[in-house]
């Protein structure tokens, strides 16, 4: 479980996050949604300790991020917005390295390493060097090595961006596969309405705030409309417009 309590971070003059508390809980899929710029991004490089906030707080399962980051972070697998992988190294490379990293044995991660290149279906890339890779195969190789040491809070920064059809099938599987685990997943997308519906509960940002933090149907009816889009849509022009 993941919770925020009034996060803030500024840079300069310009209010990227404004406060923000939501609680993304175990054994469900917690949307972060909004337009870009709403601050979703900056909200979970906070949130897995990337950015310091300049005021706030955030738990990981109990655990301080800001007192704590260690055992916070062992806690959180990653997918951030930019993958960063070695080229040289090959897809199974890169899990082990990682499984490494989160202190598994050779064994364990060789076990962790080829379930999830069964899942993400890899098989067939699995030992080449990543560069040269697709999109869609970077995304899975990226997304297997965050997984590799089973975190029980999995965020995913716009996981399905730039995939085709297949690649988006197959992250969707994943995240549900993760909920039927009950884990916790937080993820962001700034094509609302496409994932809306697929989320448990949707954290709608806009301008740094949160507009709303609902189910889909309570999304509706707080907004008295009868299509998602068009809900998200109202909530995120409602939250942005001007004061007079």
């Amino acid at each position: 479980m993941i919770r925020t309590d009034q996060l803030r971070k500024s840079f300069g003059n310009v209010v990227a996050v404004a406060g923000i508390s939501f609680t993304a809980p175990d054994g469900a899929v917690t949307g972060l949604l909004g337009p870009n710029g709403a601050g979703k991004t900056t909200s979970l490089r906070m949130i897995y300790g990337l950015m310091k906030p300049d005021s706030g707080r955030i738990e990981v399962d109990g655990q301080d991020l800001l007192e704590n980051p260690q055992a916070a972070r062992t806690r959180m697998g990653v997918l951030p917005d930019v993958s960063g992988l070695y080229t040289r190294l090959t897809a199974r490379e890169h899990i082990h390295y990682f499984g490494g990293l989160h202190g598994l044995n050779e064994a364990e991660v060789e076990k962790r390493a080829q379930r999830w290149i069964d899942l993400l279906d890899m098989r067939s890339f699995a030992d080449r060097r990543v560069a040269g890779f697709s999109h869609g195969e970077r995304t899975r190789v990226a997304l297997a090595r965050a997984l590799v040491h089973e975190p029980q809070n999995v965020l995913l920064d716009e996981p399905t961006n730039g995939l085709d059809v297949m690649s988006t099938r197959t992250v969707r599987d994943v995240i549900r596969r993760l909920k039927e685990e009950k884990r916790c997943v937080l993820f962001s997308r700034h094509v609302m309405h496409e994932v809306a519906a697929r989320c448990d509960r949707n954290v709608v940002m806009a301008g740094g705030r949160i507009a709303a933090d609902n189910s889909k149907e309570e999304i509706l009816s707080l907004t008295g409309k009868t299509s998602l889009k068009d809900a998200i849509i109202a909530l995120v022009a409602q939250d942005t417009m001007p004061s007079v």
